[in-house]
């Protein structure tokens, strides 16, 4: 019982502020989610991987340990799903990227924030940089083979990655009225992007429901089997290995619906798939915390 009411704390703020921007475009309220996206990835994004990195307390060679993992990880995770589109013949510019790539912005910073607090936040904007990254390169050549070094060096979540570590492995800090006020900016991203999401799933038209069911249910189920095998592998420390089971599980991102709708891929099934995969996340994502916390 103390477990569901821990594993219930945990979850019930990240779905409950999504379901806030379900609810608000429902009701009629204009929210540009073009801007507070923006908002959010150029600016309070990068807020909360630099602050959290130079604050965190974990040490630089755990960091570097899940930055490998993750990275494995993923190298894995997209061999197992182009084996897996490829084989049943589903097209890749439409499926493979969100088959990849999860939601580890707006659902896997909340969750391991709420669940294993700054540590586990520390350990959880590593693996979402990766992902990130990943995602801008081999993600957008993927679906329209445009992808480049140049647009990743572009992106301030990058180089927040990049600052943070070296202040990390440095033992640096910013000054006190500057860490306060960044700190202050990157406390905005969480409920912006969970709100968002809400924003955005109220938004989408879904197509293929009965494909993006099945589809959703054996993205999670290879995902987190191949986290969990990675995490088992290089060791990790519980909180580590948790997130990064957590980060690499996480339901498909609306990122790659908006990618499917620039690039003329199928964008109502990807829509499908964010919706799908979203709800199913709702039983998913509290059973992996059961099992990992």
């Amino acid at each position: 019982m103390n477990l569901v009411l821990t594993v219930l704390e945990i979850v019930a703020p990240v779905f409950l502020l999504a379901l806030v921007g379900f609810a608000w475009v429902k009701l009629g309220f204009e929210y540009r989610i073009q801007f507070v996206t923006q908002l959010a990835m150029t600016l309070s994004v990068p807020c909360l991987i630099f602050t959290s990195l130079m604050k965190t307390d974990v040490s630089p060679q755990a960091l570097a340990a899940v930055s490998l993992a993750s990275i494995v990880a993923y190298a894995a995770v997209t061999v197992v799903m182009w084996i897996l589109v490829k084989g049943v013949g589903m097209d890749s510019r439409t499926y493979l990227a969100p088959l990849i790539f999860g939601n580890t912005g707006n659902l896997g910073l909340p969750l391991a924030l709420f669940a294993f607090g700054d540590e586990g936040l520390g350990y959880a904007v590593v693996v979402f940089a990766i992902m990130a990254i990943w995602s801008f390169t081999f993600g957008v050549w993927l679906v329209s083979d445009g992808g480049g070094l140049g647009k990743v060096i572009k992106e301030p979540l990058v180089g927040a990655t990049i600052l943070g570590g070296i202040f990390l492995w440095q033992g640096w800090e910013t000054p006190t009225f500057l860490t306060n006020t960044l700190t202050l900016i990157g406390q905005l991203a969480i409920p912006i992007m969970l709100i968002t999401l809400g924003v955005a799933i109220a938004r989408l038209t879904p197509g293929g429901l009965g494909r993006a069911i099945w589809v959703s249910i054996l993205k999670f189920a290879l995902c987190a089997g191949i986290a969990w095998g990675v995490g088992l592998a290089f060791h990790l420390d519980p909180v580590a290995f948790a997130v990064l089971v957590i980060q690499i599980a996480t339901p498909v991102a609306v990122t790659s619906y908006l990618l499917a709708e620039k690039y003329g891929a199928d964008a109502d099934a990807v829509a499908g798939l964010v919706v799908v995969s979203t709800l199913l996340s709702v039983v998913t994502l509290p059973l992996t915390l059961a099992f990992v916390i």
